[in-house]
C-alpha cells in the first residue's frame, strides 16, 4: 500500500491558511506534501476516516504517504522543544481531488465557508510556499489572477522562471551527487526569460496540441463535473474546475494541452468525478 512508503524531508514549512496552520513538506522525491491531519482538524471531519477513503481510491492512496515532522512542544515551565512524530500526509496535486470528494453536509455549517475555501485555494497556497515563499493566503488574490491582464500575465510568467531556475538547481545537485562530470551552465535570469518564450512559442503548434475533438471530450468532462458539484454547493463550479485542469497541467487554457497528455487529462477527470459521485459510470 502506497502510505507505506517512508520519504525523507528534505525542507518543512509552516503554511498559514486563513487562520489555520498546515504544515507541508518538499521529500526526497522532489513533491510537495501536506500533512492531513492538520487538514481534517480544520475542517472538523475525522481523519482516520479520511485516510480510509483515500486508500480506497487508486489515484488519491497513491498520494498518501508517511512522512515525520518537526513540532515543537512545551515542557511544563515554559520550556519550548522539538520534537519528531510521524504523521500521514497527502502529495498536493492530489488534494484537490480529495476535497471535492468531501460532501458540503458531511462538515457543520459554521465550517463549510472554510471547505469551500481550501477545495479552491489550499493546493495553490501550499505549492507557493515552496516555489515562491508565500507563507500565508491573501483573501482574495486566487480571484484577481483570474483577471487578464498585463499584470496578471507578468505574474504567471515570473512563477514559470521560478519553476523553471529551481529544476536546474535541482538537475545540477543530483549531478554533482551522483559525481558526474558534467558541466552545467547556471542559466541568469534573461536566458530563463527566454527559455520560457520559447517553449509558449512551442507550445502555439498545432501539431504539438490536442485536436478539436479531443478538447471537446475535455470540455464535456469539465462540464459533467462542474455541473455535479454545482447542485450540491449553488454555486457556479466551472471556474474552479477549469482552474484545475489548467494548475495541475501547467497550461493557460484546456486548449493548449500537449497531444501526449490527453490521455492522462481525461483519466484525471475520470478519476474526479467517480471519487465526487462513488459511481463507476463515467458519462464521459
Amino acid at each position: 500500500m502506497s502510505e507505506d512508503k517512508q520519504l525523507t524531508v528534505i525542507d518543512q514549512r509552516q503554511v498559514v491558511f486563513y487562520g489555520d496552520e498546515l504544515i507541508a513538506v518538499r521529500t526526497s522525491d522532489g513533491e510537495v506534501y501536506a500533512a492531513l491531519s492538520q487538514m481534517c482538524d480544520a475542517l472538523g471531519i475525522d481523519a482516520q476516516g479520511q485516510a480510509r477513503r483515500i486508500q480506497r481510491h487508486t489515484v488519491l492512496g497513491n498520494g498518501l504517504i508517511w512522512v515525520d515532522v518537526l513540532s515543537t512542544q512545551i515542557r511544563e515551565g515554559g520550556q519550548a522543544f522539538e520534537q519528531t512524530r510521524r504523521v500521514r500526509a497527502l502529495r498536493i496535486d492530489v488534494v484537490p481531488l480529495w476535497l471535492s470528494g468531501i460532501r458540503t453536509k458531511s462538515v457543520r455549517e459554521d465550517v463549510r465557508p472554510k471547505l469551500e475555501r481550501f477545495q479552491h485555494e489550499a493546493a495553490r497556497v501550499l505549492w507557493q510556499a515552496f516555489q515562491v515563499g508565500e507563507l500565508s493566503v491573501d483573501d482574495g488574490f486566487s480571484d484577481l489572477l483570474e483577471q487578464d491582464t498585463p499584470s496578471v500575465q507578468a505574474y504567471k510568467l515570473a512563477l514559470a522562471v521560478v519553476k523553471m531556475a529551481r529544476q536546474q538547481v535541482v538537475l545540477e545537485s543530483r549531478l554533482n551527487e551522483q559525481g558526474r562530470a558534467i558541466a552545467v551552465n547556471t542559466a541568469t535570469l534573461g536566458d530563463l526569460a527566454q527559455r520560457v518564450e520559447v517553449i509558449e512559442a512551442d507550445l502555439g503548434r498545432d501539431e504539438r496540441l490536442i485536436s478539436n475533438s479531443e478538447a471537446e471530450q475535455i470540455a464535456q468532462g469539465v462540464k459533467q463535473i462542474a455541473m455535479f458539484m454545482s447542485r450540491n454547493s449553488g454555486r457556479n463550479e466551472y471556474g474552479g474546475v477549469y482552474n484545475e485542469v489548467h494548475r495541475r497541467f501547467e497550461i493557460p487554457s484546456y486548449k493548449m494541452l500537449p497531444s501526449a497528455r490527453f490521455d492522462e487529462a481525461m483519466n484525471f477527470l475520470r478519476g474526479w468525478w467517480e471519487n465526487l459521485t462513488d459511481s463507476g459510470k463515467v458519462p464521459f
